[in-house]
């Protein structure tokens, strides 16, 4: 973990001017806040970075007290929010049975330990305490992983985790009847060097597992050719799978809320 908190420290000065993805799935989240049945008094924004979620949190919760964390302390100094805590998402700071709600924005594809990362984060909720968050799914960069894959066996791209598997980690973490949703959403690019450029500038281009040996010259030229395959009505297109998952602590009768598109 300690190599993708580098990654996004360094990127955090020009983050904002290459997330148009991140910012427009924030926005997409916060909607979805809006219809929420809950009025909570202490909000966690989980891998907050630099506050494209938290400001659209702040305003719709205006009474809370909104604590945008994440581990990446350059990322938070970028975030116009007051209560900002530095912490891992594996060993949150908070007491148990402390927090109402817990919303996060394209953090949990990072953390791949998800039995940890959801028992933190049932831990903190209190009763009737409600997690609502975005990630990446396996779909996710799919052209440029086949592209990757004509090439060598070696991992190039991020694995995701499917919306299944989630559902049923936090089943075993202790919420109750988790609901998934996804979408996918399609970037389009002159060139497929545009695309590594975006990943870079936010930090995107951390790859777990990734091979020691340096890609050559001659790899990269030809993955760049595959790509070129993809290539439709002049663009290049990066498909993107997004899920959306909401789950309360344990069951709630009345307040039920709807997250639908």
């Amino acid at each position: 973990m300690s190599r993708v908190r580098r990654t996004f420290n360094s990127a955090s000065d020009k983050y904002n001017d290459n997330a148009f993805l991140q910012n427009e799935i924030a926005k997409r989240l916060s909607e979805k806040l809006k219809v929420i049945s809950i009025n909570p008094e202490n909000i966690i924004d989980l891998g907050s970075g630099t506050g494209f979620l938290s400001d659209k949190t702040a305003d719709i919760f205006p009474n809370a007290s909104l604590f945008c964390v994440d581990f990446a302390q350059q990322s938070l100094k970028n975030n116009s929010q007051n209560l900002k805590v530095c912490a891992d998402a594996y060993e949150l700071p908070f007491a148990s049975n402390s927090v109402d709600f817990v919303v996060s924005n394209l953090m949990i594809q990072w953390c791949p330990d998800l039995k940890t990362l959801f028992n933190e984060c049932f831990r903190v909720l209190k009763p009737h305490g409600l997690i609502l968050f975005t990630t990446f799914g396996p779909e996710t960069l799919q052209e440029l992983k086949r592209s990757w894959s004509v090439v060598d066996n070696e991992a190039h791209v991020n694995d995701f985790i499917d919306m299944h598997d989630i559902g049923d980690q936090m089943i075993q973490s202790g919420f109750q009847s988790p609901i998934m949703e996804m979408e996918k959403l399609t970037l389009t690019y002159e060139k497929v060097l545009d695309l590594m450029h975006d990943l870079k500038g936010i930090g995107a281009q951390t790859v777990e597992n990734r091979s020691k040996s340096l890609t050559g010259k001659t790899k990269f030229k030809k993955m760049l050719e595959m790509y070129e395959s993809y290539r439709d009505n002049g663009k290049i297109p990066a498909t993107y799978e997004v899920i959306y998952g909401h789950a309360w602590k344990n069951e709630i009768k009345l307040g039920a809320i709807s997250l639908e598109n």
